[in-house]
C-alpha cells in the first residue's frame, strides 16, 4: 500500500511509527466505510459513544475530547437528521443528556458491521494465528496503559 505522507518502507521505520501507519490505515478505511451513510468521522464516533453510553452533553465532550461547543455542533447536526435527541437530565433542570433515536441505533447498527467488515478485510490478510497473535499483543498493550 502506497502511504502519500511517508512512503518508507515498513522495515525502515520503527515501531511506533509502524503502529501510526496502521492506525492511519485503518481510520482512513473507517471513514471509506462512512461514505455512503452521509456522516463525517467525528459523528460517527459521536453516534458510537452516544450508542453505548447516557450521558450528558458536558460528558459527551469529554468522551470525544472536543470543546463542549463542539460537541454543541455535532449534536445539533445528528439531532437534524433525526438521528439523536437531547433529553432532559432528571438530576439537574439546566443540564440535558442525549441519546439515540431508534433511527440513529438502526444507523449505528449499519455503520459499525460497516467499520467491522472494512477491518476484517484489513486484517484479512493475516492468517488467523497471526490476528490472534495481534490480538492478544494489543489486549495486552492495552490493558497495561
Amino acid at each position: 500500500m502506497r502511504h502519500p505522507h511517508d512512503d518508507r518502507p515498513a522495515v525502515e521505520l520503527d515501531l511506533g511509527d509502524l503502529v501510526l501507519r496502521v492506525a492511519r490505515d485503518l481510520r482512513h478505511a473507517g471513514m471509506t466505510a462512512y461514505e455512503p451513510y452521509d456522516l463525517a468521522p467525528h459523528q460517527a464516533r459521536a453516534l458510537r459513544v452516544i450508542g453505548h453510553h447516557t450521558l450528558r452533553l458536558g460528558e459527551l465532550a469529554q468522551h470525544l475530547r472536543v470543546a463542549p461547543r463542539s460537541v454543541t455542533d455535532v449534536v445539533d447536526a445528528l439531532e437534524e437528521r433525526g438521528l439523536a435527541e437531547r433529553t432532559p437530565d432528571p438530576t439537574d433542570r439546566r443540564a440535558h443528556g442525549v441519546r439515540l433515536t431508534t433511527a440513529g441505533s438502526r444507523l449505528l447498527e449499519e455503520v459499525d458491521a460497516a467499520r467491522r467488515r472494512g477491518a476484517d478485510e484489513y486484517f484479512g490478510r493475516l492468517s488467523e494465528r497471526d490476528r490472534a497473535t495481534l490480538r492478544r499483543i494489543l489486549e495486552r498493550l492495552d490493558a497495561d496503559a
